[in-house]
């Protein structure tokens, strides 16, 4: 019997976020997917492939899950959790949406742009939602006449 422990997940994903259109609620709106094969709301994130860095893949997992592009800024926390009995590592970043369509695809069936006390109440693992807290630490408090970042 080996005890060696099993190699990690590594997987990356972004909290992306645009401004928000209409100038009465939050300045700004968070990004979650809805992947039925879980039944669950969280951030787009995916498994990097052989020889990708994290935040390439991180990229590649938003534009693949919700049709957007996006502009990478500060690294967001690192979330460890067991997923199928292995561990797995997720590295995350703060991401401005720049464009793009959603199309309902096999992992993704929905994609939401909320304000961010909507995406706490929706996001159905709670260190999802410490990301959502960790991206308005890091953006500061809302200015309407300034930028966000």
């Amino acid at each position: 019997m080996s005890d060696a422990k099993p190699v990690p997940i590594q997987a990356a994903g972004c909290v992306l976020w645009r401004r928000a259109p209409e100038p009465d609620g939050h300045p700004l709106t968070v990004c979650l997917v809805h992947r039925p094969k879980y039944g669950d709301w969280s951030h787009p994130k995916g498994k990097l492939e052989p020889g990708e860095d994290p935040l390439t893949a991180a990229v590649r997992e938003v534009r693949e899950e919700t049709g957007q592009d996006c502009l990478p800024g500060a690294p967001l926390s690192t979330l460890h959790y067991e997923a199928g009995g292995r561990p797995k590592v997720v590295r995350y970043w703060a991401a401005e949406a720049t464009g793009g369509t959603f199309t309902p695809n096999h992992e993704i069936a929905e994609v939401r742009w909320v304000p961010p006390e909507e995406a706490l109440l929706l996001l159905t693992q709670p260190r999802d939602r410490d990301l959502v807290a960790e991206l308005l630490r890091l953006l500061g408090p809302p200015d309407p006449a300034g930028p966000l970042t």
